[in-house]
């Protein structure tokens, strides 16, 4: 009778082992598991059907950015296209692109975005192999901003081919950015992704305005925190007043700051 006990001890303190080790096991599963929700949830990453995508609703000002690829623009629509949890408050607009390159309707939605009410802003696409004192020029001749327009946008996403090319970007960069800096008197914000940014812009421009376009993230990180401003977190989007996908954005920064990147006219 002692020893069935003592194997009954036994077994039943092996099985208080077993199954706190089970337990534990269980628990580092399920963190490992968890861990991206509750990194992502942070952000309060929420479907809204009306945009068929998921939106970090930790953030209150949303907006998209477009040119003449989506093609005719109903922007009283886009306007009204209003989730009860989310509204579309700001878009940017195709400009220019190059040293000659106007885009063809640039003009229109220009006009009719600032009609609808939305708070617009034009961007330069940056061709590296491209003259850059040129390239300011076609976006100077181009843009006129008007008070509570966002400043210029210098979109820098490429850096080309070629040793010579790649050599001289940074530079050319920088001559372009000096160049409509002086003109418009303000600082231009630069768009960009995150391996342009590490590769040219982080150490060397980092006091401008920064626009990171980032889709495969749940939250941004490895930024100048202090200029980041504007997140383009998908491509995919939709929108009434707009055929096809959207690209959308969300602007990360405290909204005291939205002032910091608008014109304000003396």
């Amino acid at each position: 009778m002692k020893k069935k006990k003592k194997l009954s001890l036994f077994k039943r303190i092996s099985n208080q082992v077993f199954s706190l080790r089970g337990l534990y096991i269980l628990i580092v599963i399920s963190l490992i598991t968890l861990y991206p929700v509750y990194v992502s949830d942070g952000q309060r990453w929420t479907y809204i059907e009306n945009f068929g995508i998921k939106l970090p609703l930790r953030y209150n000002i949303h907006g998209i950015d477009v040119s003449h690829h989506n093609e005719e623009i109903d922007w009283q629509k886009v306007k009204h296209s209003d989730d009860d949890k989310v509204e579309i408050s700001f878009c940017f607009i195709k400009a220019t692109e190059g040293e000659d390159l106007k885009d063809e309707d640039f003009a229109s939605n220009w006009v009719e975005s600032k009609k609808a009410g939305l708070i617009r802003g034009a961007y330069h696409f940056y061709v590296p192999w491209g003259n850059p004192r040129e390239q300011a020029q076609n976006f100077i001749e181009s843009v006129v901003l008007r008070d509570g327009d966002f400043v210029p946008v210098l979109d820098f996403e490429i850096q080309g081919k070629g040793r010579i090319v790649r050599a001289n970007l940074l530079d050319n960069v920088k001559t372009f950015i000096n160049i409509i800096e002086n003109h418009y008197g303000v600082k231009p914000i630069i768009y960009t992704n995150g391996h342009i940014y590490k590769q040219y812009i982080k150490g060397n421009l980092d006091e401008y305005p920064l626009w990171i376009s980032n889709y495969d993230s749940q939250k941004l990180e490895g930024y100048n925190d202090a200029r980041l401003m504007i997140w383009q977190h998908s491509a995919n989007g939709k929108i009434d007043g707009i055929n096809g996908d959207v690209d959308f954005n969300v602007f990360v920064a405290s909204k005291s700051h939205l002032d910091d990147i608008c014109i304000k006219t003396p």
